[in-house]
């Protein structure tokens, strides 16, 4: 099933059981694909499901730099709202890779550039890695771990 459509079902499986939050949460994610759509105007033939990926992996980033802002000023609250709409939004991401998956994967890029890599290609090698990982693997990870293996 493709994920749009799965997106719609969960909505009203979630407004019909009565479960207002993921219901909300999940509306917010339409809307958000919806804005994306209009954006690059494929409102009629609709996204991919990788653009689809990338964007719920935006929302989530979104949701966990507002959580590191919360702690910050004390709103454990506020964020635990945030931590509980991620965990709805994870659903619907791809498993993500593991610190050393991505590890070996860039090692495997940055062989197969050559022995001569310097720092200066890291851009390159960050692109080529996610490429690679799609939306599997944690960008800023992988762009610390290249800048790890690179220096």
């Amino acid at each position: 099933m493709p994920l749009k459509e799965q997106i719609q079902n969960d909505i009203k499986a979630a407004l019909l059981s009565g479960n207002r939050f993921d219901g909300d949460v999940l509306r917010n994610l339409k809307a958000a694909i919806l804005n994306e759509e209009v954006a690059t105007n494929k409102r009629d033939e609709g996204l991919g499901e990788d653009e689809i990926e990338k964007i719920i992996a935006r929302e989530v980033k979104k949701r966990r730099e507002s959580i590191a802002l919360y702690e910050q000023n004390n709103r454990p609250e506020l964020a635990e709202s945030e931590q509980k709409e991620i965990s709805v939004l994870e659903k619907y991401l791809p498993k993500m890779m593991s610190e050393d998956e991505v590890a070996s994967l860039v090692d495997e890029v940055i062989a197969s550039m050559g022995s001569d890599v310097t720092v200066k290609q890291m851009g390159q090698v960050i692109g080529s890695v996610k490429s690679k990982a799609g939306n599997s693997a944690d960008g800023a990870m992988v762009a610390r771990i290249v800048k790890e293996k690179l220096q």
